[in-house]
């Protein structure tokens, strides 16, 4: 199986699963730290597969890697917080509602550069810069592809003058 595909496919079951997750009345803790596990563990494969990293690297490189997609769990968990407010809000929005979600918008993506940037001394440490580049390369492919599906089924806010 291709790179390419397995991460499709990992972005479909995020995408199909999460239906699921926000209806599920048996246990959905247990079931929601399932999925995550799961996204992650093929998320990591997928870096793996990609950086061709040494045994010296990979030591060093895996707990960094393993800090940073806790960091970055929470910015998606607070993009996902904006996302239900946006749609508890949708049919009746109002300036002020408009704004506030405006607001954190604007927060949660001025943190995405921040965490980069906290983290890259940590990463150059653990690998060459090259190697530092690939992998903030496969982050960006990633989160593209998870915005991209996010925007196609997010609909534009309704304004009627």
């Amino acid at each position: 199986m291709t790179q390419k595909i397995r991460l499709a496919l990992v972005l479909m079951l995020l995408v199909m699963v999460w239906p699921v997750l926000a209806s599920a009345q048996e246990k959905p803790a247990q079931t929601m730290q399932f999925v995550v596990e799961k996204i992650r563990a093929d998320k990591q494969l997928f870096v793996a597969e990609n950086m061709k990293l040494t045994e010296a690297e990979a030591q060093l490189f895996w707990p960094v890697y393993a800090r940073y997609q806790d960091e970055l769990f929470l910015l998606r968990a607070r993009t996902l917080g904006l996302i239900s407010a946006y749609a508890e809000a949708y049919g009746e929005m109002d300036n002020d509602t408009a704004k506030q979600i405006l607001d954190e918008l604007i927060a949660i993506e001025a943190v995405g550069p921040k965490l980069r940037l906290a983290f890259l001394p940590e990463f150059q440490k653990a690998l060459p810069n090259v190697k530092v580049v690939r992998y903030y390369q496969i982050e960006n492919k990633i989160n593209a592809a998870l915005m991209y599906d996010l925007a196609a089924q997010i609909p534009l806010i309704q304004y009627n003058p």
